[in-house]
């Protein structure tokens, strides 16, 4: 029976249900039940409100399954937890890869339906586990003082360069562990001119490595270090 049938139906006997007795209306009840399909608690409201019928539209089964979810963390985590985009694009590739090594079984169904997902679908499936692996992003700290005073510039930032901007890099001579302390090598880059000044440091400190930037020829309490670059890469 069409919803609107069932709405003609519930006006047609509504009306003729409240005015009925009480044994009228069982029998009314029972014919409205049986004919609509109702329950006969829901066949009592509709009947006595006399109001077209509101049904919900049934809701659609869930297309990713566990089985789906499950296969997507595998490839997710073979792929070394790439991003959503990126993973869509190389799924094809990668899902044939594993199946083919034997790293992976899938159902057709299931396989079919790993590939058909799009990149927003896989990062809202694996928000949750990326969560979890990856933990809450910490919040950005306002820059301190030192930070303020001095502009500081990234590797891309270096387009109107002059003399007086120094690139600063403290390189440690660990070998192949970093654990405990190893000579360093302050190496101070004019990044205009390219002249550079490499001084040895005993240790990592903080007075040693002043000590040197003046030994250099540059007071830090002066403007001279207009801009400074400090990356740290070992030997």
């Amino acid at each position: 029976m069409s919803l609107e049938t069932k709405r003609e139906l519930v006006v047609a006997i509504g009306e003729r249900y409240r005015a009925a007795d009480r044994k009228s209306k069982k029998a009314i009840l029972d014919e409205f039940a049986k004919v609509t399909g109702y329950h006969r608690k829901h066949a009592i409201r509709v009947l006595r409100k006399g109001k077209p019928v509101v049904e919900r539209k049934p809701v659609g089964k869930r297309i990713y399954q566990e089985a789906v979810e499950e296969s997507l963390i595998v490839v997710w985590e073979a792929a070394d937890r790439i991003c959503g985009k990126r993973l869509k694009a190389l799924m094809p590739t990668l899902v044939d890869a594993m199946e083919r090594h034997g790293h992976l079984k899938l159902e057709e169904t299931v396989r079919g339906l790993l590939l058909r997902m799009s990149a927003a679908t896989i990062d809202r499936r694996l928000k949750i586990v990326r969560g979890e692996a990856f933990g809450t992003r910490r919040q950005k700290r306002p820059l301190n003082r030192v930070r303020r005073l001095v502009a500081v510039r990234t590797f891309a930032d270096w387009d109107d360069v002059r003399p007086g901007f120094m690139e600063v890099d403290l390189v440690t001579h660990s070998g192949p562990k970093a654990a405990g302390s190893f000579v360093h090598t302050l190496v101070l880059t004019d990044v205009a001119s390219g002249w550079t000044e490499c001084i040895a440091l005993p240790v990592r400190e903080q007075v040693l490595i002043v000590e040197a930037i003046k030994r250099f020829g540059f007071d830090c309490r002066s403007h001279c270090l207009d801009s400074i670059q400090i990356t740290t890469a070992p030997s």
